[in-house]
């Protein structure tokens, strides 16, 4: 079952966490959101409140619930693996009015024409660091999410409060997601994705490259790209006015 928790008055707009993590990590912005829009925050299945799927793991399959378990014609903000979430289901076919994109990269892992992901040896050395302390490998990547921000150590000290606080994440969940970055490829997806698109980045995202977001902004039919100077992976954290303000103009749009 997947749980979302609602919350505000206005439009819909879901809100979709990355990997290992769940809905609560938005919080330092709900406020503000809630005061616009109806929130619907997403724990992704095996993350926070949400159980397992009885499906494989895969991310067609989570886009599939997470869809199921949203209003149709919302708006669907995803950061990281939640913005990989967020263009599967438009993908689908979904019923999305636009899309809000947080340093989110369509394809995680290097390819021979994709120079914008990590290096296969680079992921599959952190998988098996996950395979054999999940705990304490989620605690490096968190710090790995702050790194390049102007502000890395408050983000960080917000990510590690908040990292269990809706509970700890399955390891089978951990290890889908892992399979979903390593595998998935979105590339050929986004010319086919014609909701209105945010591409929000922050230009000193050491996880997910600017130059990744550019690819994405560049080939979806209404994309746009609008960059946070000094932020890293994540912007909401370390520039929530920055942030809210681009995400309240192209949503009143």
């Amino acid at each position: 079952m997947i749980y979302v928790e609602t919350t505000g008055r206005g439009p819909d707009l879901v809100l979709l966490h990355g990997w290992g993590l769940h809905g609560g990590i938005f919080r330092s912005v709900v406020p503000q959101l809630a005061a616009h829009h109806r929130l619907h925050l997403v724990d992704l299945p095996g993350h926070g409140r949400s159980t397992l799927p009885d499906a494989d793991y895969t991310l067609e399959n989570v886009a599939r619930l997470v869809a199921a378990a949203v209003p149709e014609n919302a708006g669907w903000l995803g950061w990281s693996l939640g913005g990989r979430i967020a263009l599967a289901a438009a993908a689908q076919g979904a019923s999305i009015a636009r899309l809000i994109l947080v340093g989110t990269n369509p394809c995680f892992t290097r390819r021979d024409d994709w120079p914008h992901g990590m290096p296969d040896a680079e992921f599959e050395q952190f998988a098996a660091a996950v395979r054999d302390d999940w705990e304490q490998t989620l605690q490096r990547f968190l710090a790995i999410q702050a790194r390049g921000s102007e502000r890395a150590r408050e983000e960080l000290r917000t990510l590690r409060q908040d990292l269990f606080a809706h509970g700890k994440p399955q390891p089978a969940a951990l290890a889908g997601g892992l399979h979903i970055l390593r595998d998935a490829d979105l590339r050929m997806a986004l010319p086919n994705i014609a909701q209105p698109a945010l591409v929000l980045h922050g230009a000193r995202d050491t996880l997910a490259p600017l130059a990744a977001a550019e690819y994405t902004a560049a080939h979806l039919p209404q994309g746009r790209l609008q960059v946070i100077a000094s932020a890293g992976h994540a912007p909401f954290l370390s520039h929530p006015d920055a942030f809210l303000h681009t995400v309240e103009e192209f949503a009143h749009e």
